[in-house]
C-alpha cells in the first residue's frame, strides 16, 4: 500500500461530506462535526464503564451503522481506531485491514447511498476496487450490505395463487393497490413500485427477528458492541393519504433488540412529547433506565446548517448495563445550558427545559381541571383542511365557516345537513385555536397563532381546534384574554414540540373562571410565581397583542 494519502490528506483538504446536498428532510445526511461529538460522547461512556480504557484502542470492539447514508460515521471510526492501535498493530496496512474486515459493518438504506458509504470508508465504491485501501475482502460490497428489499403487503382484499420457485402453490396479492407494509405502514399505492426504483423498504426494520437478519448478513456469531447512526425520520403517506408518518423508532427498537453494549441514534426531538403512535415507544425510553446521555438541540439548523424542520433534533445514548437517570444536554436555540441529570419519566412526556419544572410544578400542584376537557379532538366538525364543498352567499339552512383557502383565513357558507360530528357545537358561541403554528425553534416564541372568536351557527375546518362551548360573547373573550397570555401559552409550549397544537397540547393549562378579563399579572400572583421563574418565562414567550385577533 502506498502511503495513505486518503487519510493524510484529509486534512489539508476540504471534506466532501461537509457540502454534499441532502437526499430529503427524512434522509439527512449527518455533518462530519456532528458525528464526532457523538463518538466523542460514546468514547466518554465507555471509558467510564471499563476503568478509564480507550475504546478507539481495542481491537476487539464491532461497531455497525445499520442505515449508513453518507458513511460519515464508519469513515469517522476508522480515522479513530486508525490512530488508537497503532501500539498494538504497528503496521499501518495490517491494521487497516483488521479494522475494515473486522471491526466496522454498516447496511446502506439505498443502492446509492451504499456506494457513497463505501467511496467513504473504502476510498472506491466497490470494496475490491483499484482505488480501495484494503485487499482483504473478496466481494464488492465489503462489510457495507445493501441489496433490494420488498415491503410486506398486508390489508389488501385482491388476492391470487401463485406457484414459487419450489412448485409450491402459496397465495399472494393480486395486482390491487390497496394495502400497506405490515413491518413500516407504507402505503401499497406509493411505494409498490418496479426494481428499478427505490422502495424504501429499509432492511433493517422488515423482519420480525432482527437477530436472525443480522445472523443473515453478516455471519451467525456476529454481535456488535457499538451501533449508531442517523436513520431515516419519516415515510411519505405512511399516516394515512397525504400524511407521512414517523419511522425511526422502528429503527431504534430493533437496534434495541439486537442488544449492544451501546447504542446511539440521531432523532427527531418531536418523540420527547408529541409523535404520532409514540406513546408506546416513549414509555419504553423513558422507563427502562439505559438512555446514559440525551443531547437535544430546539433548532435543527444548530445542529444541522441548512436543514430546518420544526421540533429540533437530539441524539441519544444507551447502554445495556447502566440503568438510572441520565444526563442531560439542552440547546436552546443557539445557546447551550448546563448538562444536568434528569429522570426522563417524570411525566408522560419530557420537559426539555429543567427551568421549567418549577413553575409546572406551582401550577399542577393547585390540581385544577384543564382545557384538555374544553378543546375538541382534531378536525372538530368532520370537515378537512381541504374542504371546498361551501358558498360564498349564505343561504336558507347554511351554516357559516371558518376555514383557509391558499394559506389565507376566509369565510363561506355550507349546508348544515353535512355536518355529522360535534353539533352540539353549533348554536353556542366557541373560540377557533389554529391546529397549527411553526416557529422552527425561535426564541422567545408566540407558540400559538391569534384564535378566532365565532359567533353561533358556525363550524370550521380542520385547520381549528374549538374551544367551548361558552354561553355568552362575554365568555369567549374571557377565554381569549387567558389564550392572550404568556403564562397559557408557556404551559402549551411544554408540550407543543411540533409545529402541531393537539388536544393534549393543553393538558397543563388549568381552567379559569369565564368571567374575567385574565392577565398575566393575576395569573402569576395566582400561581405563586418567583420574580425569576416570571423572568424566565417572559424571555421565551413573546406578548400577544389584542390587534391580532381576526374575529
Amino acid at each position: 500500500m502506498n502511503e495513505p494519502a486518503s487519510f493524510a490528506l484529509r486534512g489539508r483538504n476540504p471534506d466532501v461530506l461537509t457540502c454534499i446536498a441532502n437526499l430529503s428532510n427524512d434522509e439527512v445526511f449527518t455533518p462530519p462535526e456532528f458525528a464526532n461529538r457523538m463518538l466523542d460522547t460514546l468514547a466518554q461512556a465507555w471509558a467510564e464503564s471499563h476503568a478509564g480504557a480507550d475504546i478507539w484502542a481495542n481491537s476487539s470492539v464491532r461497531f455497525l451503522d445499520p442505515f449508513t447514508k453518507s458513511g460519515v460515521f464508519l469513515r469517522e471510526i476508522a480515522k479513530r481506531l486508525i490512530a488508537g492501535l497503532e501500539a498494538e498493530i504497528p503496521d499501518l496496512q495490517t491494521r487497516v485491514d483488521h479494522i475494515l474486515t473486522q471491526q466496522i459493518f454498516g447496511i446502506g438504506i439505498t443502492r446509492l447511498t451504499s456506494l457513497l458509504a463505501r467511496r467513504s470508508l473504502y476510498c472506491s465504491k466497490h470494496a475490491t476496487g483499484k482505488y480501495s485501501i484494503t485487499s482483504s475482502f473478496e466481494n464488492d460490497d465489503g462489510n457495507i450490505w445493501f441489496q433490494h428489499t420488498d415491503h410486506s403487503w398486508v390489508g389488501s382484499s385482491k388476492w391470487t395463487n401463485v406457484t414459487d420457485k419450489h412448485g409450491n402453490t402459496v397465495k399472494k396479492f393480486a395486482e390491487g393497490k390497496d394495502g400497506k407494509c405490515e413491518f413500516c405502514g407504507a402505503p401499497r399505492a406509493i411505494f409498490d413500485r418496479g426494481p428499478e426504483l427505490e422502495n424504501h423498504a429499509y432492511a433493517f426494520i422488515h423482519t420480525n427477528d432482527i437477530k436472525a437478519r443480522i445472523g443473515e448478513l453478516f455471519g451467525a456469531d456476529m454481535q456488535f458492541d457499538v451501533i449508531i447512526g442517523n436513520p431515516p425520520y419519516q415515510l411519505k403517506g405512511g399516516g394515512g393519504g397525504s400524511n407521512d408518518s414517523s419511522i425511526y423508532h422502528l429503527f431504534v427498537e430493533q437496534a434495541m433488540d439486537l442488544e449492544p453494549r451501546f447504542l446511539s441514534m440521531v432523532v427527531p426531538s418531536r418523540w420527547l412529547a408529541g409523535g404520532r403512535d409514540m406513546g408506546s415507544f416513549r414509555k419504553r425510553m423513558f422507563t427502562d433506565g439505559h438512555i446514559r446521555e440525551l443531547i437535544d438541540y430546539t433548532k435543527m439548523s444548530t445542529a444541522f446548517p441548512g436543514v430546518d424542520f420544526e421540533g429540533g433534533v437530539g441524539y441519544f445514548l444507551w447502554d445495556r448495563e447502566t440503568t438510572g437517570s441520565c444526563r442531560y444536554t439542552l440547546f436552546q436555540g443557539e445557546e447551550e445550558l448546563p448538562t444536568v441529570e434528569r429522570n426522563l419519566d417524570q411525566h408522560d412526556i419530557f420537559v426539555r427545559d429543567t427551568r421549567a419544572l418549577s413553575i409546572l410544578e406551582k401550577v399542577l400542584a393547585k390540581r385544577e381541571a384543564t382545557l384538555e376537557s374544553v378543546v375538541s379532538g382534531d378536525t372538530p366538525f368532520g370537515l378537512a383542511t381541504n374542504f371546498t364543498d361551501y358558498s360564498t352567499k349564505s343561504n336558507p339552512g347554511t351554516l357559516s365557516i371558518y376555514l383557509t383557502v391558499k394559506g389565507r383565513r376566509t369565510t363561506g357558507w355550507v349546508d348544515d345537513s353535512i355536518i355529522r360530528k360535534n353539533r352540539q357545537l353549533i348554536p353556542n358561541w366557541k373560540v377557533l385555536l389554529p391546529e397549527a403554528y411553526g416557529e422552527r425553534g425561535a426564541i422567545p416564541a408566540m407558540v400559538l397563532g391569534p384564535p378566532i372568536i365565532a359567533v353561533p351557527n358556525s363550524v370550521c375546518t380542520q385547520t381549528y381546534l374549538v374551544a367551548g362551548p361558552f354561553v355568552s360573547e362575554t365568555e369567549a373573550r374571557s377565554f381569549t384574554s387567558y389564550y392572550r397570555t404568556r403564562l397559557f401559552r408557556f404551559l402549551v409550549s411544554l408540550r407543543k414540540i411540533t409545529q402541531h397544537a393537539l388536544r393534549s397540547t393543553y393538558t397543563w393549562v388549568p381552567q379559569q373562571s369565564w368571567d374575567a378579563n385574565w392577565n398575566d399579572a393575576v395569573l402569576y400572583k395566582k400561581y405563586g410565581l418567583a420574580e425569576e421563574e416570571i423572568a424566565y418565562i417572559e424571555s421565551m414567550i413573546r406578548p400577544m397583542d389584542g390587534d391580532l385577533f381576526d374575529e
